[in-house]
């Protein structure tokens, strides 16, 4: 399991890789601007900084006007504090990986109190009294903490479900060993469903489908059979009809004969 556990978390890295990261790294605080496209900030509910440039490990051009962020991703931005982020109360999902963050995690619960989802795979995180301030993000179900230096630790997966209760993945599986679903995945598959209670208007009309209590198929084949063959019987039948007549002239005629004699 530690080899999936492993695996998983590699796959989740190359996805987050960006193309352009040989490029040299864009300031952070210009980065935020470009994507805000002439948007005001509280318009913004996803913003993506992964691979530029923060000022001196601390967060750089994020304030509270963004007051609607809902997805924030500073992956590999070279952060190693907190401190300067700004009050982000709507944040549910935080992308923190690939830095050097090892401490200052207190400042998550001050600043996004309803994270739902933490990333910070990747940093300098060892012990669990590092991770043990998490424990007022009362709404955390999934942490990642791979490759951190902690998940060397013996019993590391048990300590930290049992430091953080409300916990439900680590690392992308729950206590149980079973992967946390890909919601990306499971909305394109709700998308795609057909919502229930719907029936395909040609199944209702053969009887097949819904409610009505319409004809067996089987039995509509062996009707068109019989009407088939009756319709055959029907060609048929005068040609049979003057057979039958002819037969009878020629015994008239022999009668008649046999009378002369």
């Amino acid at each position: 399991m530690e080899d999936q556990w492993a695996n998983c978390g590699h796959q989740r890295r190359a996805d987050r890789s960006d193309p352009g990261a040989a490029v040299a790294a864009m300031d952070m605080k210009k980065r935020i601007t470009l994507e805000l496209r002439n948007r005001s900030p509280a318009e913004i509910a996803e913003l993506v900084v992964d691979n530029s440039r923060c000022a001196d490990g601390e967060v750089d051009g994020l304030t509270e006007a963004f007051t609607g962020l809902e997805f924030l991703s500073m992956v590999n931005v070279g952060l190693s504090s907190l401190a300067k982020l700004p009050s982000l109360p709507k944040l549910h999902k935080l992308e923190l990986s690939d830095n050097n963050l090892c401490g200052s995690l207190g400042t998550l619960s001050e600043k996004c109190p309803n994270l739902t989802y933490l990333n910070l795979s990747g940093n300098k995180i060892k012990e669990l009294s590092n991770v043990e301030a998490l424990q007022n993000l009362k709404s955390l179900q999934s942490l990642d903490l791979f490759n951190c230096d902690i998940t060397s630790l013996e019993d590391y997966r048990d300590s930290v479900f049992e430091l953080l209760p409300q916990v439900t993945y680590l690392d992308g599986f729950d206590q149980e060993d079973n992967e946390a679903p890909d919601s990306e995945a499971d909305d394109e598959e709700e998308d795609g469903a057909a919502p229930a209670g719907d029936y395909d208007e040609d199944e209702d009309e053969d009887g097949s489908e819904g409610g009505g209590a319409g004809p067996n198929r089987a039995d509509q084949d062996d009707d068109d059979d019989e009407e088939e063959f009756a319709e055959e019987e029907e060609e048929e039948q005068p040609g049979v009809q003057r057979e039958k007549r002819k037969r009878d002239v020629d015994d008239e005629g022999e009668d008649d004969g046999d009378e002369d004699d």
